[in-house]
This record gives structure tokens, sequence and C-alpha cells, in this order.
């Protein structure tokens, strides 16, 4: 009896500590890489779009997201330092950044500058959230606000959503690894 015990826990140990970052214990749950939006999150902020994601593993090829910005999935191993930028970087490292409760805001490179002022304020109210430029943004969209799981997508940066919406997913319980640094990375130099 005890040996039994002792085996299904050690097996639960095994396949808990597989499914954390890098790992592939479950596998995908739609047999792809691409990032799935299933409807409202229907958690206090209108508008906002659950997005099924298929595993949180590590790669350093390029993935096809389906949805752009992404909202997790494979990753690369390296993540961009949170912080304001003015360049874009590829979606695969901040996702990895996503992974560990970062909230991503991707904004419109056409934006007046005041309105990037509005969203450089906000990264630097927050030291999980990053800002920078997204060039496939639909036409008409000034923002879109992207945490693991989950993203908004808003006409102007003065929706008090924005914020909300820092504010609701920073960390989020959504996240496979919340509160995990978005710190200490070789990658990026964000502006103050």
């Amino acid at each position: 009896m005890h040996r039994r015990l002792f085996l299904l826990f050690a097996t639960l140990v095994l396949v808990v500590g597989v499914s954390a970052c890098g790992g592939d214990a479950a596998g995908s749950s739609d047999g792809g890489e691409a990032n799935v939006v299933i409807g409202d999150a229907d958690e206090g902020i209108e508008g906002v779009q659950a997005v099924r994601v298929p595993d949180n593993d590590h790669t350093e090829s390029s993935v096809d997201y389906g949805l752009h910005p992404a909202a997790g999935g494979k990753h690369n191993p390296v993540w961009l330092n949170c912080g304001f930028y003015d360049e874009s970087y590829p979606d695969e490292n901040i996702v990895h950044d996503l992974e560990h409760g970062v909230v991503w805001l991707a904004y419109s490179p056409d934006l007046p500058a005041e309105d990037v002022d509005v969203i450089h304020d906000l990264a630097r109210q927050d030291p999980k959230v990053i800002a920078t430029p997204y060039d496939d943004l639909e036409p008409g969209v000034a923002a879109v606000a992207t945490a693991w799981a989950r993203q908004l997508s808003l006409d102007s940066v003065d929706d008090p959503r924005l914020e909300d919406f820092v504010v609701q997913y920073v960390d989020g319980s959504q996240a496979p690894e919340a509160g995990v640094t978005c710190a200490g990375s070789p990658l990026g130099d964000p502006i103050p």
C-alpha cells in the first residue's frame, strides 16, 4: 500500500515538474502552436478575450502564433527586459515575458506622440509592463493589451480599460509563472 502511494506521488511530482516552463508532459491541447480566441474572458473588463494557449515550451525557432500579437505558447528561452521601447521585438521573446506575468502593450507605430506618452507612462508605472510598437495591428487599433491567455484590443489609449487591464493581469493567475522576474535579460535596453 505504501509503495503504491509512493509511486503515485512520485508520478504526480514528475508530471507537475515536467509541465513547468520548457516541459512537454501533456503536449499541445490542439496539436498546433496557434493561439485560439475562445470568447469573452468574463473577468470584469468588457472586451477582454480569453485565448487558448497550446503549451509553454521553449523553442529557438520562429512560431506561427496565428494571433498578432501573440498571447502565449512556445517561446524563446530569452525574455525581453520589461519597460518601454520605440522598436519592435520578436513575439517569441515577449511571449516568455507573458509567461512570467508581464502585460504587453503593443501600440500602433502611427500613434501620435501624445498617445505614445500615455503608453510610456503606463510602462513606467509598473515594472512588469512591456510596451513596443507593433506593425501588424488591425487598421484603427491604437493598442492591444496582452497577458498570458488574455487580450484586449483598443481604438484609443484614453480608454480606461487599458489601465484596468494592466492592474488586473500583471502577475495574474492565468500566467504559468506569475511572479517571476522580467529583468536581467541580455535582450533589450528599455527607454526610461
